[in-house]
């Protein structure tokens, strides 16, 4: 019988101590590398640049020291051809001699001396409240309503010229009318400055039953104190009238009352009992 040795069984070995040395090993560097892996990188950027300041004014903080915008000037339109011209120089008709129908007839005639008057009363505002252009064909008279058309006649040359009422004079005796400096010119009046003329109201203002407002001027007087003098006088003796004290461009002074209710039959009373030192006493419409 074949003998039959016993098979040896080999006992588990421990691990070595190299083992454990290689273990731990391993185990130290993972944790290292884990310990000391690079942080991403952080870039340093700038903070962006403050707004720019706004050149306009807001409600919090109003740029008092920014100057006032202006507003762009508007594109001047062109003008078409046969336009009217510009209000910078005076129109033609504005200066031009007014005019009558074919058929006017004289409304009054008188006859006397006519002057004429310039500076100091030119671009002054005449008593129809327009500015006094002596370039234009005007005059004025003392009773005549303002507006109307007069026909003016030199006696003596036969010259005549229409103008328009647009001022009260002239403020000295014997003379009837005072003419514009182109009206002057026209009739022969600018050279010698004064002309017997016969004066022909064409067109009235006023219808011929229109009472009219009237008053009474007195002057001139070269010195205040004499018109203030006679002017106390006149409030004392007609306490219903208004008496009014002024000067003239001229430099001379002036009285003008106005009665009550501006009553033309007032008015001429006052005149025809009225005595000055100086000057002349003159019925005047004032419309």
């Amino acid at each position: 019988m074949p003998s039959t040795s016993p098979i040896a069984i080999m006992p588990r070995r421990a691990p070595s101590a190299s083992m454990l040395m290689l273990f731990f090993v391993l185990i130290a560097i993972l944790f290292l590398s884990a310990c000391t892996h690079p942080k991403p990188t952080q870039a340093n950027v700038p903070p962006p640049p403050p707004p720019a300041e706004s050149t306009e004014p807001t409600e919090a903080s109003p740029a008092t020291n920014l100057p006032p915008s202006k507003p762009a000037p508007k594109p001047r339109e062109p003008k078409p051809s046969g336009s009217k011209p510009s209000e910078e120089a005076p129109a033609e008709a504005d200066l031009a001699e007014p005019t009558l129908p074919a058929d006017a007839l004289p409304i009054a005639t008188e006859t006397g001396l006519a002057s004429w008057y310039g500076p100091p009363y030119h671009n002054r505002r005449g008593s129809n409240g327009e500015i006094y252009n002596m370039h234009a064909m005007t005059a004025a008279h003392r009773t005549y309503p303002l507006g109307s058309i007069v026909r003016v006649t030199n006696v003596k040359t036969g010259a005549t010229v229409l103008v328009r009422i647009t001022d009260r004079g002239p403020f000295i005796p014997g003379r009837v009318v005072d003419l514009s400096l182109a009206a002057a010119k026209k009739l022969d009046v600018y050279q010698p400055g004064v002309a017997q003329v016969k004066v022909e109201l064409m067109q009235s203002a006023a219808s011929i039953g229109s009472p009219g407002k009237w008053a009474v001027q007195i002057g001139g007087f070269p010195h205040q104190p004499a018109a203030t003098k006679l002017a106390d006088h006149l409030k004392r003796r007609y306490r219903t009238a208004q008496v009014l004290c002024f000067s003239s461009p001229a430099g001379d002074w002036w009285i003008r009352i106005r009665v009550l209710d501006d009553d033309h039959a007032r008015a001429q009373k006052l005149a025809a009992e009225t005595q000055t030192p100086e000057g002349s006493v003159f019925l005047v419409r004032l419309d």
